[in-house]
């Protein structure tokens, strides 16, 4: 599927490079297949300009190209944000061909700064919020019982919602109490299961899914009726009905729930080290941003509650 997605994502300038770089993305570092697509876009929105330069290869082109590009996305309207995940792709790309010695000059990225970018800190669906998501679909339907496992599992263990769905049977120990996941640059981790979601996998796992599958086979955890998994896409749409019905309102997405389990964790005192191992994160640094959270509500609570906030 990595591949496929680097080639979709090729510019229409040929370019020997890129698609080099591409591969060795998907080979050697595997990277996810929506990770690669990515950068291939940046690239070929990168390799269209200097098109219009008359630059024939991107292995040539120079610092000047590059603060030209990055200064028609930004007049173009692209955030601060993007423009710095497009220089990061224009980084790696140079230093990818400086290390085959496929550089001409020096690495035009060397002296680029990335623009300044505030802080985000993730919208989190309260606990409230969370609780009143999960009662909505009705597990006394085939699909309702699916969404309900579902849900309750993405917020027990905080996994990315590209790894749920294509999460396979083999990798959900009940008996034990985890979920052992293969996430970003296929780095391995296993996560614990609550009470609750090991209860809806189970109950799914023993009705609902024999039915999905009508005799067919699949080695996918959840399924549609016609026993396939399901598409990031899908699982978005579901979702974000379900939280249009919900009484306690507020944006629930995919991410959110995996935001919410973090926080949630730190919140009740959980140790930053053992969330950042459960989240897959490489830089803990990724996963102090959920202290930031829980610093900002503490905060709000002082000044709704103390009599001099």
């Amino acid at each position: 599927m990595a591949n496929r997605a680097a080639s979709d994502a090729r510019p229409s300038l040929p370019d020997t490079q890129v698609d080099a770089f591409l591969a060795y993305l998907t080979v050697e570092k595997g990277l996810a297949a929506n990770t690669i697509e990515a950068y291939g876009r940046d690239l070929a929105s990168f390799c269209r300009y200097l098109t219009t330069q008359e630059v024939k290869d991107a292995n040539t082109a120079g610092s000047r190209h590059l603060i030209g590009f990055l200064t028609t996305l930004r007049d173009h309207g692209l955030s601060a944000r993007s423009q710095a995940r497009v220089l990061t792709t224009l980084r790696r790309f140079f230093r990818f061909l400086q290390r085959e010695d496929a550089l001409p000059g020096s690495d035009p990225t060397a002296h680029l700064l990335l623009p300044k970018i505030g802080r985000h800190l993730p919208e989190v669906p309260s606990r409230v919020q969370v609780e009143a998501l999960l009662d909505i679909p009705d597990a006394a339907t085939p699909l309702g019982a699916r969404d309900q496992a579902m849900i309750e599992l993405l917020y027990a263990t905080g996994l990315r919602v590209s790894e749920l769905v294509r999460l396979e049977v083999r990798q959900i120990n009940l008996e034990a109490g985890f979920v052992r996941v293969r996430g970003k640059g296929g780095r391995e981790r296993v996560v614990p299961l609550g009470s609750r979601a090991k209860e809806k996998t189970l109950m799914y796992l023993n009705t609902t899914r024999p039915l999905l599958l009508k005799g067919r086979s699949s080695l996918y955890l959840f399924l549609t009726r016609s026993a396939k998994p399901l598409t990031r896409q899908r699982f978005w749409q579901l979702l974000n009905r379900y939280a249009q019905q919900s009484s306690e309102g507020g944006k629930v997405y995919p991410h959110a729930l995996r935001h919410a389990f973090a926080t949630h964790l730190l919140d009740g005192g959980a140790d930053l080290r053992a969330v950042q191992a459960m989240l897959g994160h490489v830089d803990i640094a990724t996963t102090q941003i959920y202290t930031h959270i829980s610093s900002e509500r503490l905060r709000e609570v002082h000044r709704k509650f103390h009599p001099r906030g």
